[in-house]
């Protein structure tokens, strides 16, 4: 006699009907009445299927129970309360898969110093003395990285080139001709190159807005809120603020290079957690789009850490915001929290990841020297280099490296459900904070299952209340 028991599932609820997210698929369901009643005698028992529905037959015929049981099985929600977990299968990208966006470092220098930085501050990733970065990248390995981006992207009709640093506004002339050079190149292929870059707005003069205007370039500003947040910590060599250099150039932005929404990211320290102040001051004060957040990645002991209290308070003002979203989005109202929005996507596409971004894979980033690494953050370290564009990928390093990396590795991670959205988190953070890639990123498990959770209840709201709102992700 097989005892049923609930498998790998998350329950939630949203505008007061209960929902259903499964793991590993990924899929979410609204509960029947029938579905519901099921799970709810299963949720501290086990037991044969014909006492289910024999549990249940004072509520419905016991036909609709037994089919109801039967799709709940095949959907692997309810299953054999004596079979383990499966553990993911271990099936690694297929050779060849297209390059997606290429994130090109065109200087590793930047007039702003940053005491958090990844790439300048304590935690920075050490390059050997004995080969040194070049500080700008030359036209010569601009044009190859583009040669190789156009070749790795494969039957991709759209390839996305970021232009980043550094400072990336810094190497401006290389910009420019690589932008020119790449539009060339990949009309003459078939393809259509989409151009995106970095800053943080400190060299925004009027001639270069224009020229990005004039480019169609999307633009993402690096900014962390009002003056006192931004002057915290985004300062010049000299100890100076940079929020009143900024302001007036990203106003000046804004006004003219409109073809295109332009984005604010935000670094979050433990000193910088007022998330609503920050996206208020951004979109309303300033005129931001949107807005991104990202915890700071550094060490635990570091003094801009975020510890457990913080991302605490960091996750009852994103539930704030997204609960705004929500009405927002409800009301076919624009809001500019570009987290909750980028989660709802994944989970409407029914994103389930045996990694945990396309770093290496669909994303690469190439360093000043044109050594192509696993994202734009390792840039420079050769511990995370898979090839050169002038030599192409290494696809014995690559393969080991998704061998070693793939979820069903991660022990910690296996009887988690939300790993299809998470797969460990951050390969640069794991590094940064355990000095290992493959290892998961445990200091902020509670904070992405509560984050989850609550990006799950905004997408069953929207469900019920504006469906036609989530069609804009079926393309």
């Amino acid at each position: 006699m097989t005892l049923l028991g609930l498998r790998e599932m998350h329950r939630f609820e949203a505008a007061g009907d209960p929902f259903l997210y499964l793991v590993p698929s990924a899929a979410v369901f609204k509960l029947d009445p029938i579905s519901l009643a099921v799970l709810d005698l299963l949720e501290t028992r086990v037991l044969p299927a014909d006492q289910v529905a024999g549990l249940l037959a004072h509520r419905f015929p016991a036909g609709a129970v037994q089919r109801t049981l039967a799709e709940l099985r095949e959907v692997r929600a309810v299953g054999s309360a004596d079979a383990l977990p499966e553990a993911p299968p271990v099936e690694l990208p297929p050779e060849g898969f297209p390059l997606t966006t290429m994130v090109l470092n065109v200087t590793s220098k930047c007039n702003l110093s940053c005491t958090y930085c990844y790439e300048y501050g304590e935690d920075r990733i050490p390059t050997p003395a004995a080969k040194p970065m070049p500080p700008f990248m030359d036209e010569a390995t601009a044009r190859q990285s583009v040669e190789f981006m156009l070749r790795e992207a494969g039957t991709n009709p759209t390839a996305h080139l970021t232009f980043f640093g550094g400072e990336t506004l810094m190497n401006l002339k290389v910009v420019k001709s690589t932008l020119a050079y790449a539009r060339e190149r990949g009309a003459a292929l078939g393809k259509t190159v989409d151009f995106s870059i970095t800053t943080n707005a400190t060299l925004l003069k009027p001639e270069v807005i224009e020229w990005l205007a004039a480019n169609d370039v999307a633009v993402t500003v690096s900014i962390d809120g009002p003056k006192d947040a931004q002057d915290e910590f985004r300062v010049f060599k000299n100890g100076r603020g940079s929020y009143d250099i900024v302001v007036p150039r990203i106003r000046e932005l804004l006004q003219r290079h409109t073809s295109r929404p332009i984005g604010a990211r935000v670094t979050l320290t433990r000193h910088n957690l007022d998330v609503q102040r920050i996206f208020r001051h951004l979109t309303e004060d300033i005129g931001f789009h949107e807005v991104g957040f990202a915890p700071v990645t550094t060490g635990a002991t570091r003094g801009h850490a975020i510890e457990a209290e913080g991302f605490d308070q960091m996750l009852a003002q994103f539930d704030s915001l997204a609960a705004e979203f929500l009405e927002h989005t409800v009301a076919n109202r624009h809001h500019g929290f570009s987290n909750v929005k980028d989660t709802l996507e994944e989970i409407h596409k029914g994103v389930s990841k045996a990694y945990p971004c396309g770093a290496g894979l669909g994303l690469m980033g190439v360093a000043t020297d044109g050594n192509v690494a696993l994202c734009h953050r390792f840039a420079g370290s050769e511990a995370h280099t898979i090839g050169s564009v002038f030599e192409g990928v290494d696809r014995e390093r690559q393969t080991a490296f998704f061998e070693r990396h793939h979820i069903a590795h991660k022990t910690d991670c296996s009887v988690c459900w939300a790993r299809p959205l998470c797969s460990g988190g951050c390969y640069h953070e794991a590094h940064t904070r355990y000095g290992d890639t493959s290892r998961p990123n445990l200091h902020y498990c509670d904070w992405i299952r509560s984050w989850t959770d609550t990006c799950l209840r905004v997408y069953g709201e929207l469900s019920v209340r504006n469906p036609a709102w989530l069609g804009r992700f079926d393309n």
